[in-house]
């Protein structure tokens, strides 16, 4: 529906546009030919004539239109300054102008290249009335020199206001590209994110149980079932987190990504993961009412160190979660054995997982740390700023 009103609004307003400058072409035909009569009414009309073609033709091909009517003027304007005492007045092409001014600094790319035109645009204003206007001070029926820096006046103002106006609309439609493109981005980078966390964690499960099915398959073939029925679940757990992404990007509400996330959701994952996994809650963590957001973003966290885990410690003897609580934030911990050989060692740096994690956890106000501690444990520690209640 808002769609529709916008077109007709637009339609409404380049008719009206056009009839303004078809009343003024009328006043230029009626004003010259009081004053002159024969070419220079025929001049006159043809030259905003093209001034009112170009201003319809302007969306295409913006600096051809707007050149090409450059070019007509001038044509136009030594042609009257050939004849002698033939003169004719241009409002209604210095009104085309002014609207191609605004449309050229708006449109035309590279914006140099806008800048350039209306330049010329301008150019041509200041020549046109001392062509058109020029006469014999005291002829009754030519203009003054007065006459003739009134209209060169009223030209350039006018070409002050269009290019005013066009510089305004494009650098807001500048702003509204960037701002477009940081949505884009940012959405991409959430993408990623949730492709990373909600995925990834199911599909390194799926490989590192098919690699022990596989090793234990020709020494303990009753082993294989049970691993198979886990990369099966592992499988059915993937293809739904896939559908749940599916289903908040197609959402309207963004406020559906965090819906869905319970303590109880983060002990699930943790007894999921190993029998040796732990998930202890501070005192008073159960009874407190945690922030979709807040749960959603510990969530993803201790998704991605659970992974991280099973890829580059998959023999750990204990993996030990905690969560706690302050007065105005809560901590997740999620520590692990480290050993001399671990590959987390040699890439500190953090591969997409952890700058995903540290990201989700800044954009909520807190922060994160991951690394070793005491030369013998490996320790993820995010920290979140509880909502103002």
């Amino acid at each position: 529906m808002w769609e529709r009103l916008s077109t007709w609004t637009q339609r409404v307003g380049e008719i009206a546009l056009l009839g303004v400058l078809g009343l003024l072409l009328v006043f230029d035909g009626l004003v010259t030919a009081a004053a002159e009569g024969g070419t220079g009414t025929i001049v006159c009309l043809a030259g905003g004539a093209a001034g009112i073609l170009a201003v319809a033709l302007r969306k295409r091909r913006t600096w051809l239109v707007a050149l090409t009517l450059i070019a007509v003027s001038l044509v136009l304007s030594r042609t009257l300054a050939g004849l002698s005492d033939v003169r004719a007045i241009g409002f209604t092409e210095a009104g085309a102008f002014m609207v191609l001014t605004i449309t050229v600094l708006r449109r035309v790319e590279p914006i140099r290249n806008g800048v350039l035109i209306t330049v010329g645009i301008l150019m041509t204003l200041v020549t046109l009335p001392s062509l058109r206007f020029e006469g014999p001070v005291n002829d009754y029926n030519g203009y003054s020199d007065a006459a003739t820096a009134g209209a060169t006046f009223v030209f350039v103002l006018g070409w002050g206001v269009g290019a005013a106006i066009g510089g305004y609309l494009r650098v807001q439609q500048e702003r509204r590209k960037i701002g477009e493109e940081r949505v884009r981005r940012g959405e991409r980078l959430e993408l990623a994110r949730e492709l990373h966390d909600l995925v990834a964690h199911h599909i390194t499960g799926i490989v590192v149980q098919a690699q022990a099915a596989r090793a234990v398959g020709e020494t303990q073939p009753e082993a294989v079932l049970p691993a198979l029925d886990a990369i099966a679940g592992a499988g059915s757990e993937a293809l739904t987190s896939m559908r749940r992404l599916v289903g908040v990007l197609r959402a309207d509400d963004h406020a559906t990504r965090h819906v869905g996330v319970t303590l109880d959701d983060l002990r699930k994952m943790v007894d999921q993961f190993s029998p040796a996994a732990t998930f202890d809650l501070g005192p008073g963590v159960s009874s407190l009412t945690l922030a979709p957001e807040v749960l959603t973003t510990l969530h993803r966290v201790l998704t991605e160190s659970l992974t991280n885990i099973r890829r580059h410690a998959p023999h750990t003897p204990w993996v030990e979660v905690r969560l706690t609580t302050f007065e105005d934030s809560v901590r997740l911990r999620v520590a692990n054995p480290l050993s001399a050989a671990d590959p987390r060692l040699s890439r500190l740096g953090g591969g997409f997982g952890l700058v995903g994690m540290a990201e989700r956890v800044e954009t909520m106000g807190g922060h994160l740390i991951a690394g070793p501690v005491a030369g013998h444990l490996w320790e993820v520690t995010a920290e979140v700023p509880l909502p103002a209640r």
